[in-house]
């Protein structure tokens, strides 16, 4: 499964309502990966919803130390073809994480997406948590 960057928010915040939700499913899968977009969208979000900034980054760098999660760096390669893939779906208001993710998910036939985005939904995959 990808994880996104809410569903990063969803197992960092104990408190959200989708917490347990997001901990079961991560619990229940052997392939979790993310990419480096994602973490660095996962930062900006914490500190606009007031996370404690040292919690947050050192939440991010367990991810990176974390066996149990591959992340995968964007390179310039995959930067353009994400971009590629917004303009071929310019109808979409999909961000460029989006667009990286809905990429590695396709090239590694990946169909979970530990996310509350409807984007994904949007691109054909499946959406684990709720809005």
């Amino acid at each position: 499964m990808l994880i996104d960057t809410s569903g990063l928010m969803c197992l960092f915040d104990a408190r959200d309502h989708r917490h347990s939700s997001a901990v079961r499913h991560f619990d229940s899968t052997k392939t979790r990966l993310t990419h480096s977009y994602v973490l660095a969208e996962f930062v900006a979000l914490a500190i606009a919803r007031r996370a404690p900034p040292t919690e947050t980054l050192q939440f991010v760098k367990a991810i990176g130390a974390d066996s149990a999660i591959e992340v995968i760096w964007v390179s310039r390669e995959l930067h353009e073809r994400a971009l590629q893939l917004l303009f071929a779906r310019s109808d979409k208001r999909w961000s460029l994480c989006d667009a990286v993710s809905f990429i590695v998910m396709a090239d590694g036939s990946i169909t979970d997406s530990l996310t509350t985005d409807h984007h994904f939904d949007q691109a054909g995959f499946v959406r684990l948590l709720s809005r």
